[in-house]
């Protein structure tokens, strides 16, 4: 805006001045009258170089604010760029935890699907067995019969193959005791055939089995040990003499010490026996395994019942500790008592078997499933 105190006074004989300048003279000239007089206003001088240094600061103010606008923005676009950069993580991890929710929810409801599918199967299943077991469900007397059946099988063949008189005879008499509850007229041939075979298996003479297979491994575990009788048994030392004197000649310490120097060169010793044979040391190894085979084969014939391997192992055991061990050391007379004791033991004949007993089982089974009513006339044949 421009001051109007700057506009240029009108001359005085100018006659383009405008009519209200005229008028506002006489108007303006009372108040000029009574106001005091105006001070003079210095022009302030302004150079060049003033300029230039004004314009330079200028400058330097709009550059440094634009340099601290410009630092703002880019401050701002960092920020701005490491937020999205976060969201967009977010945002791929968001995405990926609901794949993988959604794959989970797919192989969950496939499971439940199979489970689903296989309950239903097996309720189908059970339905039929119910229904299978509701048209073949035997009787009591039938599942107490097929129980004995196999309990007499199993004793047989612990009587053929082991030779388990006790196993045998548990088994009868749990039998027995079973058709004693059911209490029928029908068991009566059966039971008599049980008690039968109980007392034949009572009358078999007891063997502790497997007390001797233990004092065999016994043996086994001492074969190594054991001296050969071409081992050399020294005497004991003598014991100890008084120290001789300090004033004892020399020529009796001489003789004294001749003497016994002498002794231990010359050794007398009693032959109560033939002289022991003459092992090297590359066979002494064979001769104790062939010891240890001949108790081990000794030990299968125990467990077989076959009492002429079983004596005759024993027998040739017992001659090899004789004739190739020290017969004076402890333990080979200590295996050769267990040996002598084993080898007494009396080994039980022929073992009876079960087959009055499961032929009288099959008797009446076969009348049971021919009619209830031949079930007692099935009792005169398994007498």
């Amino acid at each position: 805006m421009s001051d109007p105190l700057d506009r240029p006074l009108p001359a005085a004989g100018d006659d383009s001045a405008p009519p209200e300048a005229s008028r506002a003279e006489p108007d303006a000239t009372p108040a000029a009258a009574s106001a005091p007089p105006a001070r003079p206003v210095r022009a302030i001088p302004v150079s060049l170089p003033m300029l230039a240094g004004v314009v330079a600061l200028a400058l330097v103010a709009v550059l440094a604010v634009w340099v601290d606008a410009r630092r703002a923005q880019q401050a701002f676009r960092m920020e701005v760029a490491q937020r999205l950069a976060g969201v967009e993580s977010s945002t791929q991890a968001a995405g990926k935890a609901q794949t993988q929710l959604a794959t989970d929810l797919r192989d969950a409801q496939a499971k439940i699907t199979l489970l689903e599918a296989r309950l239903a199967e097996s309720q189908t299943e059970q339905a039929a067995l119910e229904a299978l077991y509701r048209d073949l469900a035997p009787s009591r007397d039938e599942i107490a019969l097929s129980e004995i059946e196999q309990v007499l099988l199993v004793a047989n063949q612990q009587l053929q193959l082991a030779g388990n008189v006790t196993s045998a005879l548990t088994a009868l008499q749990l039998a027995d005791a079973k058709l004693q509850r059911l209490d029928r007229p029908q068991f009566v041939a059966l039971r008599r055939a049980l008690s039968r075979d109980v007392d034949r298996l009572k009358a078999v003479p007891f063997v502790d089995v497997a007390g001797m297979s233990l004092k065999l491994d016994q043996a086994l575990g001492v074969v190594d040990r054991l001296p050969l009788a071409m081992d050399e048994r020294l005497p004991p030392p003598p014991p100890a003499k008084a120290a001789p004197a300090d004033d004892e000649s020399p020529w009796r310490r001489f003789l004294r010490e001749l003497w016994n120097d002498v002794k231990q060169l010359i050794r007398i010793e009693v032959a109560d026996r033939p002289a022991a044979p003459l092992v090297p040391m590359s066979q002494q190894y064979y001769l104790r395994e062939n010891l240890k085979l001949r108790l081990l084969t000794a030990r299968i014939a125990l467990l077989a019942r076959d009492d002429a391997s079983f004596q005759a192992d024993l027998a040739a055991s017992d001659a090899w500790l004789r004739q190739y061990f020290d017969t004076r050391a402890r333990p080979v007379q200590t295996l050769q008592a267990t040996i002598r004791q084993l080898a007494g033991t009396l080994m039980p004949g022929e073992i009876p078997d079960l087959t009055r007993s499961l032929e009288a089982l099959r008797v009446l089974r076969l009348a049971q499933d021919r009619g209830p009513g031949r079930a007692n006339a099935a009792a005169p044949a398994a007498r």
